[in-house]
């Protein structure tokens, strides 16, 4: 019996150094977690280098793990194990540190393309596809260097994972088209998230995202307008966003025959300027001078057409320039007692004509 007990208290005793091992890394991943990486992020969120806080936060948390793993490792070679069991676990340490390595790559990958692309406005081109390709393609590369570090071959399962492509790519020809279709829209550049765009079919609204099927719109009424990616790559569409956010309104106006036309280009000129310079859509060292073109002897009227331009931050801001600029063109109108003609009663109505057959 005693014998019995000093064998089990043995096999304890030689369990329980590895153990304390393995526990004693996990507090000290804790510890480092603790005081280090806390204080390291501290310190980067006191600084102006916009890089450093995605270092942090990609590796934020893994410190554990990998300390636990060092615990595990150096815990196999104080307890003797046989030799198949500790090749097993050795294969099962490098994997899952070389699988947190790879989460470690995308975060950091995707977060240092989010930094790097996002513009002084705050809106970055970089949309859900493009990080979902980007991880797709670190995830695919991890997934060989572990598959291969622990002593599988890849080249039979890239074969069977080729083979087995092909029909898996046919039964998903929907999504894969939409998938290519998405993929052909971010490497076009000719839209990107923070665009407003007006599809040929009508659909209008800011460009949110480009995901993996479709690209999302948000409408002026805040409503998201879901569209399938094929759907945008095989219509045309027009981008109110590119090359620039340059816009020229043409606002048509008429005024009677009386009127003196050259009186009426500078008082019109003389709004237009005002009603430009005192909106925020447009800056002193970008403004251009409003012109204006005599286009036609009407009816009731002579017609000319005054441009506006604009550099606009939203789609919709030249419409509350229009608004005022209109609102005090009318009154400045009055006050200067310049005429404009209802032009829009119509220029002939035929009537009907009856005819009376002479009396025999």
């Amino acid at each position: 019996m005693n014998s019995w007990l000093n064998i089990n208290l043995k096999v304890a005793i030689k369990l329980i150094y590895p153990l304390l091992v393995i526990v004693g890394f996990f507090f000290l991943g804790i510890l480092f977690e603790k005081k280090v990486i806390e204080k390291i992020k501290g310190i980067a969120n006191k600084t102006d280098w916009k890089y450093d806080k995605i270092i942090i936060n990609s590796i934020h948390r893994f410190s554990i793990l990998w300390f636990t793993l060092a615990g595990i490792a150096i815990a196999t070679q104080i307890y003797p194990i046989p030799l198949k069991i500790e090749v097993l676990i050795n294969k099962a340490l490098l994997a899952t540190f070389l699988a947190s390595v790879t989460l470690v790559i995308s975060s950091l990958a995707v977060g240092l393309l989010k930094v790097y692309t996002t513009k002084e406005d705050g809106i970055s081109p970089l949309t859900s596809l493009f990080e979902f390709i980007t991880k797709i393609v670190i995830y695919s590369i991890g997934v060989l260097i572990i598959l291969q570090s622990i002593g599988i071959q890849i080249t039979p399962l890239l074969t069977a994972l080729g083979v087995g492509g092909v029909s898996l790519g046919l039964a998903l020809q929907t999504t894969l088209a939409n998938l290519m279709s998405g993929i052909n829209i971010i490497m076009s550049g000719k839209l990107k998230p923070g665009d407003y765009i007006c599809l040929a079919s009508g659909e209008k609204g800011y460009v949110m995202d480009i995901e993996l099927k479709y690209t999302v719109l948000r409408e002026i009424t805040d409503n998201f307008l879901v569209i399938p990616n094929s759907m945008i790559i095989s219509g045309s569409f027009q981008n109110f966003s590119l090359p620039n956010k340059k816009i020229v309104i043409p606002i048509n106006i008429a005024v009677s025959y009386d009127s003196d036309l050259e009186k009426i280009e500078i008082v019109t000129l003389e709004v237009a300027k005002e009603a430009l310079k005192n909106t925020i859509a447009i800056e002193d060292d970008i403004f251009v001078e409003p012109y204006i073109l005599y286009n036609q002897f009407d009816y009731y009227s002579i017609n000319f057409t005054i441009y506006l331009t604009i550099n606009e931050q939203e789609f919709f801001e030249h419409l509350a320039i229009k608004h005022r600029f209109l609102k005090d063109l009318h009154k400045r109108y009055q006050t200067e007692g310049i005429e404009i003609p209802f032009t829009k009663y119509p220029y002939f109505i035929p009537q009907k004509s009856v005819f009376s057959l002479p009396k025999e």
